[in-house]
């Protein structure tokens, strides 16, 4: 009896070592195709059928139908409570595998990638990046200090052609992008810009974010919305629209008469039988606006300037008689209230998006300043730029001969940020290069098995106090950047073999382009 026991024991203790969900292999990988995790699934049964037959035979061993009997009762209990005890110890275990990125430094920087795989050591990376991808202080400077001095002379044209009771607003430009801070790759320079403008009074912009409007679904998270408030909008808060007024008195809102062309015109930048701003509608008013501003200016410069991409509103090229060329973006935007966000029309980088009410938020001046406030903390020569700088080459490079996919220089940039929480400032110095870009890499591959990489300003309790993120987005519920894979299973397999194909070709990558520039 007692033998029968312990025969029984330790079968049952077998399965539940052998158990996939509890004790997972350390070079176990979820199986990629429905085939495999049938596969998976049909040799667990199987196993299963072998443990039944062993035990029945030692049921049927037994001395008296009595001791089987209560063999059988025995048995029949402890399967359920392992089966209890596997579902609660499953969960447990997916739970602590799905933990926020950037949380932990051991969670945040787990992963198997960089076994197998060679990545070359600091010295030859530094003279990579010296040789390949550093651009000299001057030459940006440079670069930038024509486009913001053009960019200021063609906004004024602009306003000066604009009716001011009537069209468009145009305000000063904002400078944002890895070009303004310090981490632009592409040769030659291109530079982004962002226009804020806003309409004419008595209307007004009300910007809705999806983190205060509920009507947003899930799937366009990091949207917004701008709708526009006409004079007769009781939204919009007058008290004319409220009261009895008498025929001697004016509203100083509307003391003048406004015509209905006016409110025509409004309606022409918003989305069809809706009071939305729409994008496309505004990337028609920009781009006219635009040329009619460099028609009255041109004669004062010696280059010639057209767009180079009709499906982005300001993406211009400036060709100078020497053949010399200059590339840059402005982009229209709309003020969050009195804040640093602003809402996008379009991303110079981004695919032209399907809904046309639905902007893009960019928090492109908090990152701008967080980075500058992180700085000031880190090492002289600290090497956080080198490494998202080396990063996007290679991508980039492996992309030309992979073909594009679901990645972005943005998604590079969201994991240096959250890195940068979690390493120590001294652990950035220069003498660093190759851990940090292997952790950046790590972090990486953690991020895309998993489907998820969080904004870094969302729902961040993280985040500086320096940086004034508005308290709405500081409290929100952080955001998956990575939706999209979980959504298109071809473009997520596209990209991590992407991603690993970079990884094999590391050396391959740094040693071409360092040669080939040595020998220019």
């Amino acid at each position: 009896m007692a033998s029968g026991i312990f025969k029984v024991c330790m079968i049952v203790v077998t399965a539940i070592v052998n158990h996939p969900l509890l004790f997972p292999r350390n070079n176990a990988t979820l199986p990629t195709t429905d085939e495999a995790l049938i596969q998976k699934l049909r040799e667990y049964e199987e196993n299963h059928k072998t443990q039944q037959e062993q035990l029945e035979k030692l049921l049927s061993d037994q001395e008296t139908p009595q001791e089987a009997l209560a063999f059988w009762d025995i048995w029949s209990a402890m399967s359920m409570f392992l089966l209890l005890l596997i579902e609660v110890l499953r969960q447990d275990f997916m739970n602590r595998n799905s933990q926020d990125p950037g949380k932990e430094e051991d969670t945040f920087l787990s992963g198997n990638m960089l076994k197998g795989v060679s990545i070359p050591e600091k010295t030859i990376l530094a003279a990579f990046y010296d040789q390949c991808i550093k651009v000299t202080t001057h030459e940006a400077a440079r670069t930038r200090e024509f486009v913001e001095g053009f960019v200021d002379d063609l906004l004024e044209a602009l306003r000066s052609l604009c009716n001011r009771d009537a069209d468009m607003e145009v305000e000063d430009s904002v400078c944002v992008g890895s070009t303004y801070e310090n981490w632009r790759v592409n040769k030659p320079l291109e530079c982004d810009l962002i226009v804020p403008f806003a309409p004419p009074e008595p209307f007004q912009f009300e910007c809705r974010p999806w983190v205060i409007d509920q009507s947003i679904t899930p799937h366009k998270q990091g949207y917004g919305t701008i709708r526009v408030c006409r004079p007769d909008d009781k939204e919009a808060g007058c008290v004319c629209g409220k009261t009895k007024l008498g025929e001697d008195l004016l509203c100083l809102v509307h003391s003048q008469n406004i015509k209905k062309n006016d409110n025509e015109d409004m309606n022409l930048l918003c989305s069809k039988n809706s009071n939305y701003l729409a994008k496309d509608q505004v990337m028609m008013w920009f781009q006219t606006s635009l040329t009619k501003a460099w028609s009255k200016i041109s004669h004062k410069y010696e280059f010639d300037l057209n767009f180079r991409n009709l499906n982005i509103p300001g993406a211009l090229r400036v060709k100078f008689r020497s053949g010399k060329v200059i590339s840059f973006n402005i982009t229209p935007v709309v003020q969050y209230e009195d804040s640093d966000l602003y809402l996008v029309s379009h991303f110079p980088s981004a695919p032209e998006p399907q809904d046309n009410i639905y902007w893009d938020i960019s928090f492109a001046v908090y990152e701008k300043r967080f980075l500058k406030e992180v700085a000031k903390h880190l090492p002289d020569n600290s090497c956080h730029l080198s490494c998202l700088q080396i990063m996007t080459f290679l991508y980039s490079k492996q992309c030309s001969i992979s073909g594009q996919t679901g990645l972005t220089t943005y998604h590079l940039k969201t994991v240096l940020l959250h890195l940068l929480l979690v390493r120590p400032s001294s652990e950035w110095d220069r003498s660093h290069l190759d851990s940090r870009l292997k952790d950046m890499l790590r972090s990486l591959e953690k991020c895309l098995l998993e489907k998820k990489l969080n904004h870094f300003m969302v729902g961040n309790p993280d985040l500086p106090e320096s940086v004034k993120l508005p308290e709405v987005f500081r409290l929100a519920e952080p955001f998956n950047l990575f939706r999209p894979f979980v959504l298109n299973r071809d473009l997520y397999q596209n990209t991590l073999a992407t991603f690993y194909e970079m990884l094999k070709n590391v050396n391959v990558l740094v040693n071409e382009y360092t040669l080939h520039t040595s020998l220019e």
